[in-house]
């Protein structure tokens, strides 16, 4: 409207928040487009339509498994990480419920997991939750001790979503068969996708998402070992080997190949990147006085970097952070919302103080030495503004 004061430019914006969401690649929003306008028809349709859906969802399921290294009939597609841990959890204790109703988890797993055990538990199955060390991570001998005659399943994460813990699930998956054959093992491999090798076979199911690794939100999906046995979710039509019912949704999926092949050709050189561009976040944070709550040396990831800044409430800072245009998050996107603090860091026997100053900052493969350097530098002049603050950090 005519005299008014026209909008502030916005600050410069730095997104440090990748493991809750990435950029979608355009590469892969190109490979979608054609699904939506000319490829339009549904994959069960014997018509040129139908048959041109199917074309791109088999190639969308080829790429998932080659990034997963896998068989392509191995591929279950999901709406997503949590809906395919989920389908894991819920699905493979039900179906071998005969054989065993003992299942193992872990305290800093997902809140997807974590509910999926809370509902079994609630149907009668015994859940033993494990405790994690803060400076050794889960040994294997730890897993194993907890292995009974009536376990049937074992779900722990690759890499963990708020400190970049690196858990070694090969070795864990291999000393848990030698254990006990009859059990399955299942892996949240969400925050490790793109950015690790895969696990391999001794690790029975496998889920990973879309929009962790450059692809369009709403897609997801479970590796299952071919032979293991899974009740669905939704039951349906028969699409996904019976495994997941309903019209799949083919552009996305595209999306989530494109995406897939994308980071499977630039995970060596993004695995190396993301070490150093982490450490040297690490090691800036540290000289401003930060503490770091996540991992060091090879347990950690170097893309999800877990920080506490003593005296400043993490939402104040948070916020202060973003008017500066620094974007980052206090716990996984799914608790903050719901402004619960991180069930991962009272997990690991952090105190209050760190507790409610921590920061989860995390890097893509998009992510720069420069944006780096800018972010540690708003980081400081921030927090030193908030210190300095007549009324506190917390404005009260």
């Amino acid at each position: 409207m005519r005299g008014e004061a026209p909008e502030p430019d916005l600050a410069p914006t730095l997104y440090l928040d990748n493991a809750a969401t990435t950029r979608l690649d355009p590469r892969a929003l190109d490979a979608m487009l054609p699904y939506f306008r000319e490829r339009f028809g549904n994959p069960g349709s014997l018509h040129r339509l139908g048959a041109e859906a199917e074309a791109g969802l088999t190639r969308a399921r080829e790429q998932l498994a080659e990034a997963l290294c896998v068989a392509p009939e191995e591929v279950c597609f999901t709406s997503g990480g949590t809906e395919a841990n989920t389908l894991a959890i819920l699905g493979a204790a039900r179906a071998r419920r005969k054989r065993g109703e003992h299942l193992i988890t872990s305290a800093v797993e997902h809140a997807c997991v974590r509910e999926a055990f809370a509902i079994l538990a609630s149907e009668g199955f015994q859940v033993t939750t494990l405790p994690v060390d803060p400076l050794r991570g889960l040994d294997p001998a730890q897993v194993v001790a907890a292995i009974t005659e009536r376990t049937t399943l074992i779900s722990l994460m690759h890499v963990n979503n708020e400190t970049g813990r690196i858990f070694p699930i090969d070795e864990i998956a291999r000393a848990a068969k030698a254990a006990s054959r009859k059990l399955l093992v299942h892996s949240d491999g969400v925050q490790a996708f793109g950015k690790l090798t895969p696990p391999s076979a001794a690790v029975d199911l496998y889920a990973v998402s879309g929009h962790k690794v450059h692809g369009p939100k709403g897609t997801g999906a479970l590796r299952v070992r071919k032979g293991v046995h899974l009740l669905p979710l939704v039951p349906g039509g028969g699409q996904e080997r019976g495994l997941r019912g309903g019209t799949e949704g083919v552009p996305q999926l595209v999306g989530f190949g494109e995406a897939a092949a994308l980071a499977r050709a630039e995970r060596p050189t993004f695995a190396t990147r993301a070490r150093a561009l982490g450490t040297r976040l690490r090691e800036g944070l540290l000289a401003q006085g930060a503490e770091v709550n996540s991992p060091a040396g090879a347990a950690w990831i170097g893309s999800i970097l877990n920080v506490s800044f003593p005296g400043l409430p993490a939402e104040v800072f948070l916020h202060a952070l973003e008017a500066c245009g620094l974007y980052a998050s206090t716990t996984s996107a799914c608790r903050s919302r719901r402004g619960k603090r991180s069930h991962v860091l009272e997990a690991l026997g952090f105190e209050e103080a760190r507790l409610s100053s921590s920061l989860r900052l995390s890097l893509s493969r998009e992510t720069t030495v420069e944006e780096v350097e800018a972010a540690l530098a708003i980081l400081a002049e921030a927090g030193s503004a908030l210190r300095a603050a007549p009324l506190g950090a917390s404005g009260s």
